[in-house]
């Protein structure tokens, strides 16, 4: 695996420090998103290689407070290890859905910050009613006091339900059923949004990628046409043994050129059988 690691990195490196090398602007280059991403997914390993977790001489030289300068920057090259999951983010340069995914989450940011909002405000109303109903009525211990209780109400308001928390009584019950109804509504109101919103954005994105293929495609052929015609000369201006100028035909005067032919053999087969009909014909 270590092996696997340097070989990936030593890639992501290369293509990193090109990338770098390319970009007309540095501090934009700097600041974009996904190339953070990279360099916190690529530093890692580098770090990991410099500091060591454990140091036996400064544990045996320092046995109260080296101890624990030891322990938290292990903790904190546990930390940079876990960091390496961002690999997975540079798949987003390729992903459609995921570019996808990135807008529609940076468009809807209202639509996010209004879901929180409604989802707060009927956490703080519904912990209160079932620590009332289950501690207070009944005498059950399951909610010991109202921050307890915001956790079962934000699984039960979002549907999750672990379990761990359950109201026993008929009125704690009663307002797990409010709790739920509610959630159920307030996460359908603005996903709504959201989802029009990525509908939406999807659609940009793929006419952007056809644009940008057709684009592509166009110049190609343009260079492939390029490079196939014959280079012309300059001659003298007209001679006998100059070369009559090529007609370049589209595909509109190809057809009237085959109807003229088609034209021309109709009327001498017609010529061919004219043949004089006798006066009791007529």
């Amino acid at each position: 695996m270590f092996i696997i690691e340097t070989v990936c990195v030593a890639w992501f490196s290369l293509e990193f420090i090109l990338r770098f090398i390319q970009a007309q602007s540095k501090l934009d280059f700097l600041r974009g998103p996904l190339n953070i991403i990279d360099a916190m997914a690529i530093l890692p390993y580098y770090v990991s290689l410099v500091v060591t977790e454990k140091d036996p001489e400064l544990e045996h030289e320092r046995p109260g407070g080296g101890k624990g300068y030891l322990d938290k920057l292990g903790l904190v090259l546990r930390i940079l290890r876990a960091l390496r999951i961002l690999y997975v983010m540079r798949l987003a340069r390729h992903s459609l859905g995921l570019q996808t995914l990135g807008l529609t989450v940076r468009r809807s940011t209202r639509e996010f910050g209004l879901l929180l909002l409604f989802l707060c405000v009927a956490v703080t109303l519904f912990s209160p009613l079932v620590h009332l109903a289950e501690s207070e009525l009944t005498g059950t211990h399951d909610f010991t006091s109202i921050p307890a209780s915001y956790w079962w109400a934000i699984i039960s308001m979002t549907t999750v339900g672990y379990g761990d928390m359950v109201p026993r009584s008929i009125p704690g019950q009663v307002v797990a059923l409010s709790s739920i109804l509610s959630g159920i509504l307030i996460m359908a109101f603005p996903a709504t949004s959201i989802f029009h919103m990525f509908s939406r954005s999807y659609q940009e994105l793929k006419m952007e990628h056809d644009r940008l293929f057709k684009e592509e495609c166009v110049a190609a052929a343009a260079a492939a046409a390029a490079s196939g015609e014959p280079q012309e000369t300059g001659g003298d201006g007209g001679g006998e043994n100059s070369a009559p100028p090529k007609m370049h035909l589209d595909k509109d005067n190809v057809h009237s050129l085959e109807s003229l032919a088609l034209l021309g053999k109709g009327g001498e087969a017609a010529g061919n059988n004219n043949h004089s009909l006798p006066a009791a014909a007529f």
